[in-house]
């Protein structure tokens, strides 16, 4: 009897998916941010977040929590499309420089490249933790870096699945 997946799984499977359903994510809907389109092939994504009352500081500039929310999961999630269930990765450092004030929208886009994920793969491969750094830019409207996130991510192969690799 083979397994069935939910429909919300099914949902965000797909780039399109993913994208309607980040954008919905309650904390990401309160927020004003919004997830703009995951790539076809989940290499790259793209968030802005809107300026609103509800994002804005005392001093009417984009709130920290949320730029730094706006940036939280998404090296997570390309990682894990990417090296798949046989790999544990998770978030466990981040860090933010804020640069200028956010008095726009803001951006943030995110990518893997081949090389990256290769790098990554081979340092895994016998089970040991890689801890790996990725850094995105916040920009404004006109371009200027607002802030700069920093986000160690955490990966392994797992044990089973580098014992298998390992005997064949």
């Amino acid at each position: 009897m083979s397994q069935k997946v939910g429909i919300v799984k099914r949902l965000v499977s797909s780039p399109r998916g993913m994208t309607i359903g980040m954008s919905l994510w309650p904390p990401y809907l309160a927020a004003g941010v919004r997830v703009e389109g995951f790539s076809p092939d989940f290499r790259s994504v793209r968030v802005r977040l809107n300026k609103r009352p509800w994002t804005t500081n005392y001093v009417g500039t984009a709130f920290g929590g949320s730029m730094f929310s706006m940036s939280d999961p998404f090296w997570m999630f390309m990682l894990l499309q990417h090296l798949g269930r046989d790999h544990v990765v998770w978030d466990v450092k981040g860090e933010i420089d804020f640069r200028a004030p956010g008095t726009s929208t803001l951006h943030a886009e995110f990518s893997i490249s081949d090389a990256d994920l290769a790098e990554i793969r081979a340092a895994a491969a016998g089970g040991e933790k890689v801890l790996r750094w990725f850094t995105t830019d916040i920009t404004d409207d006109d371009g200027v870096v607002v802030a700069t996130v920093r986000k160690q991510i955490y990966v392994r192969r797992k044990r089973d699945a580098a014992t298998r690799t390992a005997v064949r």
